[in-house]
């Protein structure tokens, strides 16, 4: 059997990218020999091939909310794997509301898509797809692995979840967008591994600047809906975690900030194993 990880295909907060950035966020979490997509932001699918993945072979993804950061990709990411090769059902976890950006994306590619079919001998690809409306409590089970829920706060948004990855000997926890709120807390009670969304409070204004059509109210909503490092190292002390890895790290592209200023965040809150994401990382579970 293949050895469970967690590779970390994009690690940027927020859609945009600048010269010299990361990508925004997009996971690959590997259970049981299963390959599971978590978020699908602009470059995953240069991520998951990167990463020796067959596109071909995609069989479950995971949304976790309706922000462009998480989910931009997922149609040229399908349509892609299907001119790759697939020809198998894909299962599509994610808000209400995602089954609509998929329906106006295959209208958008109508004219490519009926072509292929048509001159390629292809399979259908709008019957390749099925979409799942998640909420808060078990999602999936299957292959003994468990997946399971919370909503989290992130606002405007309601339907912002956290997810849960178990099997019989892993625990994974991926935060997904959110205010620290002591829910999670519990919900990774223990678990292997916690990764945590974060925020570096001393390069905010700098990242405003850099951002240059936004307004105050950008960072009203940095503050409102998401976690400084501190707070995420917090909330990963509480849990119980084994180990913390940081990742929609805002800033990401800031050469003024690196490494060491997420390390020296979370000193005095967490003294456990922490991992500061970068595009690419793979984390053996």
């Amino acid at each position: 059997m293949n050895k469970d990880y967690v590779a970390l295909l994009g690690t940027k907060g927020g859609p945009a990218i600048r010269p010299g950035s990361s990508l925004p966020t997009s996971n690959l979490i590997c259970l049981n020999g299963k390959q599971i997509v978590v978020d699908c932001a602009l470059g995953v699918t240069k991520g998951l091939v990167d990463q020796d993945i067959q596109l071909r072979d995609l069989s479950l993804i995971f949304i976790t909310h309706l922000h462009s950061d998480h989910y931009l990709e997922l149609g040229p990411l399908l349509h892609t794997a299907w001119t790759a090769g697939l020809k198998t059902n894909v299962d599509i976890y994610g808000p209400e509301g995602l089954d609509d950006y998929w329906n106006g994306f295959l209208a958008s590619m109508k004219a490519d898509i009926d072509l292929r079919i048509e001159d390629e001998g292809r399979p259908d690809l709008r019957n390749l797809m099925t979409f799942h409306v998640i909420d808060a409590g078990q999602v999936f089970e299957q292959d003994g692995i468990n997946v399971s829920a919370i909503r989290t706060e992130h606002p405007p948004l309601v339907d912002t979840f956290a997810l849960s990855f178990k099997t019989d000997s892993t625990h994974v926890v991926f935060s997904g967008d959110t205010a620290p709120i002591q829910a999670l807390e519990d919900f990774a009670r223990g678990a292997d591994l916690l990764i945590h969304e974060a925020m570096l409070e001393a390069a905010l204004p700098a990242l405003m600047e850099r951002v240059g059509n936004g307004s105050d109210r950008l960072m009203a909503h940095w503050l409102r809906s998401h976690t400084y490092a501190h707070d995420a190292a917090i909330t990963a002390t509480k849990a119980g975690v084994k180990r913390l890895a940081l990742s929609h790290l805002i800033p990401s592209d800031d050469p003024d900030y690196g490494p060491k200023d997420w390390q020296d965040a979370v000193k005095g809150h967490w003294d456990g194993p922490l991992i500061v994401g970068r595009d690419g990382l793979k984390i053996e579970l």
